[in-house]
């Protein structure tokens, strides 16, 4: 049930509005997952640059943007246009939205609410906090190999650096973040409601108003309570709209008063969450703080939220397996941060992932129904099903991808390769279902990249980048391709046999081949000409370079193993006549 919101006003002020006792956060998932690194969306004054977008589309029979008409508008192309109402859909805060619900190829014509489309628009001037330890990109320019013009300058905050300080004392919490977006709000709160605004003819003082379904909108941006996208709608938490009758529309309300009220909720928020974050400080952790959650993890136990819009944390895993599957979570969104030398499977339907910071890993994430990031990883192997991916400032990584829409690649990536989804888990299918994914379409291998230079990161950048291109991901060889065994270790009723994604005709003949050469290597050791303890020793043998192998530690073990599947007929003549 939603949590209760009880109005508290102060006494000695009759005219005082009434503040919500319940605490007022900030959306994560715009902030997220919603910012594109595309320089023509970042507006030095957005109302002036916003104002026609919403005089042209603000007519009842128009309240809707598909892509045509804002890659015409914003000057973009219609690749990002597409992109800007795909984003906006995975995080938007009504499951309802037709967006939301849109086939692939609907999206362009659906297009977007423009309310929807303005917030989302103007976030895109947000910055994201500095991490603590570092006040420029000028302290951090020695933290990878010089391989880039861009290098020190981009690459804040790679896998080298978090493994160096072994802790993420350097990160900002989850109430700093909250505090830092609520802050954002604040200051751009009158800007906003007047992008939300209706004008009044013949009023004179006040000629904006904001009815109570554009009021509604700013839920893409703050929500009351910890219940995520299921808390207290905005109108009842408003004493404006609270008590309106459900069968007849709400009178709009000045949005002087909707200002005010909203500065001085977003005002109590702040203070509550200082009084958290120094009550933490001060060694008295509250039971309900949200960095509960942010707690070094260990390898055999995941942090889980304590609220449901707080996700839950793998962090810390080294030189292990970790293994959640769904009846672990009490998240739908995961993070995954500074894990290393590990294989990590979370087997589970989520809305959101987010990777950071891992290094010499694989990771395999269940069925993600909003939107993954991976950012400031190193040789690290991706599997992952999902709606939307996209990869940021990422070294020598292979990411195996089942996604309905375009990779997306940002920022300061090198030596990076996708290929098609190599794997599966007995409720894979049941999972992608229920997260909305579509197996039959996997666009894996249509990247697209965009700036290289990150415009919310806070950082000074060297001039004359602004408009480089990311570099994007290669196609993995065909050759190299294999399948990733999952175990069925909880033993749960197999409903998925295979990889529900379709593989292209080069990776399945590839696939084939190597099943007919492991068919040849077995058929030959069973007929060779050796005593059964010789058998066994080669048997060993094998399985120790395969072991090796699939954990990426043997640059030997990866030759070996190539060798046999490319020649096997050479193999067992070595292996037979070296016996003799």
């Amino acid at each position: 049930m939603a949590e209760p919101i009880e109005p508290s006003t102060s006494s000695s002020d009759p005219n005082s509005i009434p503040i919500p006792t319940a605490i007022l956060h900030p959306r994560r998932e715009p902030f997220e997952h919603g910012l594109l690194t595309i320089q023509k969306l970042i507006f030095n004054d957005p109302v002036q640059a916003l104002t026609p977008l919403k005089q042209k589309f603000a007519s009842p029979s128009t309240q809707r943007v598909d892509s045509a008409a804002l890659a015409e508008l914003l000057q973009i192309s219609f690749d990002h246009s597409r992109l800007v109402l795909e984003t906006l859909a995975s995080v938007l805060h009504s499951e309802s939205d037709p967006l939301v619900t849109a086939l692939p190829d609907d999206v362009d014509s659906i297009g977007a609410d423009l309310r929807d489309l303005i917030l989302f628009l103007y976030i895109q001037s947000y910055k994201r906090l500095l991490p603590r330890s570092h006040k420029d990109s000028a302290a951090v320019a020695d933290v990878w190999p010089s391989m880039s013009a861009f290098d020190g300058y981009l690459s804040a905050l790679s896998p080298l650096q978090l493994v160096r300080s072994n802790s993420r004392r350097f990160m900002p919490s989850l109430a700093d973040e909250e505090a830092h977006q609520l802050s954002y709000l604040q200051k751009h709160l009158a800007n906003i409601l007047s992008l939300l605004s209706e004008h009044v003819e013949g009023e004179s003082e006040e000629s904006l108003v904001l009815t109570m379904e554009g009021f509604e909108h700013l839920g893409f941006l703050i929500q009351f309570g910890d219940k995520g996208s299921e808390g207290v709608p905005l109108s009842q938490a408003a004493p404006f709209f609270a008590n309106s009758d459900p069968d007849m529309p709400a009178a709009p309300v000045p949005v002087s008063q909707v200002h005010d009220w909203l500065l001085q909720t977003i005002a109590s928020s702040l203070e509550s969450i200082t009084e958290k974050v120094s009550a933490k400080e001060n060694g008295s952790p509250s039971g309900s703080d949200q960095d509960v959650a942010m707690a070094d993890a260990s390898p055999s136990s995941a942090k889980a939220s304590p609220s449901a819009r707080s996700p839950c944390f793998v962090e810390g895993v080294s030189k292990s397996s970790y293994v959640k599957q769904a009846s672990d979570l009490n998240s739908s969104s995961v993070k995954v941060i500074n894990c290393h030398d590990s294989t990590i499977y979370i087997l589970a339907p989520l809305r959101y992932a987010i990777i950071y910071g891992c290094s010499d890993a694989t990771i395999v994430l269940g069925a993600v129904g909003k939107a993954v990031r991976v950012e400031h990883c190193e040789r690290v192997h991706v599997i992952i099903a999902a709606k939307r991916v996209c990869i940021a400032n990422c070294r020598e990584c292979v990411f195996f991808l089942g996604v309905n829409q375009r990779p997306l690649f940002v920022g300061d990536n090198h030596k990076l390769q996708v290929a098609p989804y190599n794997t599966y888990y007995s409720q894979l299918e049941e999972h992608l279902t229920e997260v909305g994914i579509v197996s039959t379409i996997n666009r894996w291998d249509e990247a697209l990249s965009i700036s290289v230079i990150d415009p919310h990161d806070s950082l000074s950048h060297p001039a004359g980048v602004s408009d480089a291109q990311s570099e994007s991901a290669t196609c993995l060889d065909p050759d190299q391709f294999t399948n990733f065994l999952i175990p069925n270790w909880f033993e749960n009723e197999s409903t998925t046999k295979d990889n529900p994604f379709p593989l292209p005709d080069a990776y399945m003949t590839s696939q084939h081949r190597n099943k007919k050469n492991l068919s040849e290597i077995k058929q030959m050791l069973r007929e060779a000409p050796l005593e059964e303890n010789r058998k066994r020793e080669l048997s060993s043998a094998l399985h120790v370079y395969f072991k090796d192998w699939l954990y990426g530690k043997s640059i030997i073990s990866i030759f070996i193993v190539k060798f046999i599947f490319t020649f096997p007929y050479v193999v067992v003549f070595i292996i037979v006549y070296s016996r003799l």
